[in-house]
């Protein structure tokens, strides 16, 4: 799927882009389960994982700021989420019926601080390896923040960094030596 929506995201004209976004700015209410409007979310949130990961790959994740207000997400996360393991999540933590009265007004919180709080994303479950079907699970848009803002803060994400930094490296010296 991921390579399709790629593929269908480039294939988008500036009005279809245009068309999509507008779309995208009415209530869910408006649409029930258009099977276009779907593809068109799921586009975006694959665009947004692939930015995110390029992004996390290429910055040092430590010195990385997602919102205006990583202090507060950051802070309101490890207070209600403090046992959470963030490395490798369990979709369990996430998506069972308590996981979900856990997030909800943690969630809700954010609501008019946050942009678009609650809009779905893709959130990968090991921080260590990439968007893949296997490693990904759709969250809210503030579920992806208080998690990768917490991966960033507490050196998890670093070894995509570090990883991108040696095969980076491994390809200079290659073409340096040729």
């Amino acid at each position: 799927m991921a390579a399709t929506a790629g593929a269908a995201l480039g294939a988008l004209g500036a009005s279809e882009a245009a068309a999509a976004a507008r779309a995208l700015s009415l209530p869910a209410e408006a649409y029930g389960n258009d099977p276009n409007i779907e593809m068109i979310w799921a586009m975006k949130a694959y665009q947004h994982a692939e930015v995110y990961f390029n992004l996390i790959s290429s910055v040092d994740p430590k010195f990385l700021n997602l919102t205006k207000v990583d202090d507060q997400i950051y802070g309101e996360f490890r207070k209600t989420f403090s046992d959470l393991k963030i490395d490798v999540l369990d979709p369990e933590e996430l998506k069972s019926e308590p996981a979900k009265e856990k997030w909800r007004p943690f969630c809700m919180q954010f609501e008019g601080v946050v942009e678009d709080f609650n809009y779905g994303t893709l959130l990968r479950l090991d921080c260590s390896k990439d968007y893949t079907e296997e490693n990904t699970i759709f969250a809210t848009r503030i579920q992806f923040f208080a998690i990768e803002i917490a991966r960033n803060r507490e050196g998890c994400n670093s070894v995509v960094y570090n990883s991108a930094k040696k095969t980076g490296s491994a390809g200079a010296v290659e073409e340096a030596s040729a």
